[in-house]
């Protein structure tokens, strides 16, 4: 392979929903560019981009796929992203590092939620998109249907380029209203015959043509000047026109594709090489110290390390796109992400699945692999000698679906946990966590597909056998009155004995609420007097205000901070459920010591005692934690979903209709949305998406509460 310039790389991200043809088409755009002999299939599982053996199990895309085509002098680097909303993450790792997107469209089914997921990422992103309506050769096939929800979803900026003359069983020919010629193909597809148009297409063609000529035009102040002046563009400048309309995202062309059958995929890579906009035309990436890196081959060479793959008899390949200058086998390089180490480039790659091919130089805006690193993640940025550039790492959305795992065979256990921490590094949407408030290590991800395929690869490449189980729920403790305890710890058995006694006040703590001066229970009143206080920012969440108000010398102060130790172990394993306490206010105001037997052992043993008595006193209630949902959904299933939110204890903030879709927000407590992500597949046929966001604490209803004490208590006189 030669090496291509700046100008002559085209990086894009293949997006599209499951079942729209993605890894088809991949397979035709390198059959038609002559770097394979025969197209592989899905169902022969010989394709190029789905290679690894869980992807050929289901089926499905599970990662997103580097591939490269030269067609017309370019390179094209295109990234097949896996269609699945449980895979998003593939989809927005591409986005993060290509410059434009071609999001397929099955024309049977139109725009569906994952075509409206990977457009807002796209969006958010700022890159081009590009709609290829794909499998017209479909007996259901609707073109007309499919523009009509595209400009309903997207705006007047679709734009269509290609039309299908015989959408359905007979496809077999387009009109290119940019060309203005008619492409037909025979039954194998391949390279089409361009014919005039026919009459009985001229009148609609002529009209289309007119509305891209202005779409064109509207892009450009000079070339909309011609427009008005003229009443049409040229060629070129119509050319001209759409161009810019992509780069600024101010317009988004529709072309016509039958990827199984090699229909339009010519055309298709015609249009990504000639009008779709180069590295060197999209904003510059920004570092983390807003440094503004251009792709230019004589700059410093700095690369961004995006993905990370294990393959057998290989080990870690990573993928990277050079950012500036360029990079050759037996280059020194220092990752600036990982405290400077140094890394030697030995072998250097493009490639097309998992088809590697040496390349002795890699340079800006292009993207490759390599191997044999020492100590390199995803994420990572590697410069040349004394650059200090660093890339910002990509973010991703947070997890929806949770499951506690474990070895089935406890020897196992580390074994798998050097395995889950290199799953993490292959998709990072795949979050570990070893909880130890929880006693469990809990698997997060995008949905039970993300994590059934992750127990299938651990399973059959790894060999171990893993189990779930529904995880834990962090609830928390707190306390919503005054109370007042006071404990004596006396242990005397020859010798040295131990002595302690702390009385102690406890409250809610409320912010910018001050501690009252005069307490009163029952008849007595009990003045403080703050002579010290402590203010804990507690490590899960809420805070613990310590005072010390003791007079008189009732304890010294050498033993409050073990006072302090007790009451936090209590706060660590709270009274009711062994939660975590929080937002407690501790006011130690009297108390006796021995002259010889008192200590810290008997201080903080006093401390933990009498504040666990006070919290049982205080009103205490569970907290639970609270999420908001943010679902996407066909408007014909929205009074199922929403039935079904009530009854997992949902409460509806609000909705919206968003392109097509019924967009609901509502606040959820965690415990009820462990499995929601499987049961809205259900209630929407796999048309609807969600994403979930950790919002604040509330009280647990009291029959909630109840129910988890009384399994608490039940579990400690097992235990026991």
């Amino acid at each position: 392979m030669r090496i291509y310039q700046t100008n002559e790389v085209r990086n894009i991200s293949l997006l599209g929903g499951s079942g729209a043809g993605k890894t088809t088409l991949v397979e035709a755009m390198l059959y038609e560019s002559g770097a394979i002999k025969r197209k592989g299939t899905i169902d022969g599982k010989n394709t190029v981009s789905d290679y690894f053996p869980v992807e050929q199990e289901y089926g499905y895309s599970v990662f997103p796929t580097v591939i490269n085509a030269e067609w017309a002098n370019k390179k094209l680097n295109i990234i097949d992203c896996p269609g699945s909303d449980d895979f998003i993450g593939g989809a927005i790792t591409s986005l993060a590092i290509t410059d434009q997107s071609v999001i397929l469209i099955n024309a049977q089914y139109g725009v569906e939620v994952g075509t409206q997921n990977h457009f807002r990422y796209a969006e958010k992103w700022k890159k081009p998109v590009i709609f290829a309506v794909n499998q017209l050769d479909r007996e259901m096939a609707d073109f007309d249907k499919t523009l009509e929800q595209l400009k309903e979803s997207f705006g007047g900026k679709v734009t269509v380029i290609q039309y299908p003359v015989n959408a359905g069983a007979n496809f077999n020919a387009v009109i290119d209203v940019l060309k203005m010629k008619m492409y037909k193909w025979k039954p194998e597809g391949g390279q089409p015959e361009e014919l005039e148009i026919p009459e009985s297409e001229q009148a609609k063609a002529e009209e289309l043509h007119a509305a891209l000529i202005e779409a064109a035009a509207e892009n450009d102040e000079t070339l909309m000047e011609k427009f008005f002046d003229a009443g049409t563009l040229s060629q070129d400048e119509l050319f001209d026109g759409i161009h810019k309309g992509i780069v600024s995202c101010g317009m988004y062309p529709v072309l016509n594709l039958c990827s199984g059958r090699s229909m339009g995929v010519r055309r298709l890579m015609e249009f990504l090489g000639n009008v779709a906009p180069a590295v060197i035309e999209m904003p510059n990436p920004v570092t983390t110290q807003g440094i503004e890196v251009k792709p230019e081959i004589g700059g410093q060479t700095s690369i961004f390390v995006f993905k990370t793959s294990i393959e057998p008899h290989i080990g870690e390949v990573f993928y990277f796109k050079v950012m500036s200058g360029k990079i050759h086998e037996g280059d020194d390089l220092t990752n600036v992400s990982r405290k400077g180490n140094k890394e030697r480039i030995s072998q250097l790659f493009a490639v097309a699945g998992q088809t590697r091919t040496k390349v002795e130089e890699v340079v800006a805006g292009d993207i490759g692999a390599m191997v044999k690193l020492k100590d390199v993640r995803t994420g990572n940025t590697l410069n040349v000698k004394d650059c200090e550039w660093i890339y910002p790492e990509i973010n991703y959305p947070a997890p929806k679906y949770r499951r506690a795992i474990k070895a089935a065979n406890e020897s196992e256990d580390e074994k798998l946990g050097e395995i889950l921490n290199r799953m993490h590094a292959e998709d990072p949407t795949w979050i570990i966590e070893r909880s130890k408030e929880l006693r469990q290590t809990i698997l997060s991800g995008q949905g039970e597909f993300h994590l059934r395929t992750l127990k299938w690869r651990v399973e059959n490449n790894d060999k171990i056998m893993i189990e779930y189980s529904e995880p834990r729920i962090p609830y928390r403790e707190t306390i919503t009155k005054s109370a007042r305890s006071d404990y004596r710890h006396k242990k005397q058995s020859g010798g040295a004995g131990q002595f302690g006694e702390v009385h102690m006040i406890i409250e809610p703590y409320i912010e910018d609420v001050p501690a009252k001066e005069v307490y009163k229970f029952g008849s007595q009143e009990y003045k403080i007097s703050v002579r010290d206080q402590q203010e804990i920012n507690l490590d899960w969440g809420g805070k613990l205000v310590f005072i010390n108000s003791i007079v008189g010398g009732a304890i010294d102060a050498r033993f409050l901070p073990a006072i302090l130790k007790g009451v936090m172990q209590r706060m660590e394993q709270g009274p009711l459920t062994g939660s975590y306490a929080r937002d407690v206010r501790v006011i130690v105001y009297d108390g006796k010591m021995h002259p010889v037997d008192s200590n810290e052992i008997s201080f903080m043993l006093a401390g933990r005692n009498a504040f666990s008595q006070a919290f049982k006193e205080a009103g205490p209630k569970l907290l639970e934690p609270i999420y908001d949902l943010d679902v996407l959904v066909p408007s014909d299933r929205m009074g199922d979903v929403m039935s079904d939110l009530q009854g997992r204890r949902g409460m509806v903030l609000g909705m919206n209709s968003e392109r097509g879709f019924e967009h609901l927000k509502a606040k959820v407590p965690l415990k009820e949305v462990s499995s929601y992500s499987t049961s809205l597949s259900s209630l929407s046929g796999g048309r609807a998406s969600f994403s979930m966001k950790f919002n604040a604490y509330e009280l647990c209803p009291s029959d909630v509460q109840d129910k988890l004490i009384k399994e608490y208590e039940a579990q400690k006189k097992e235990e026991e």
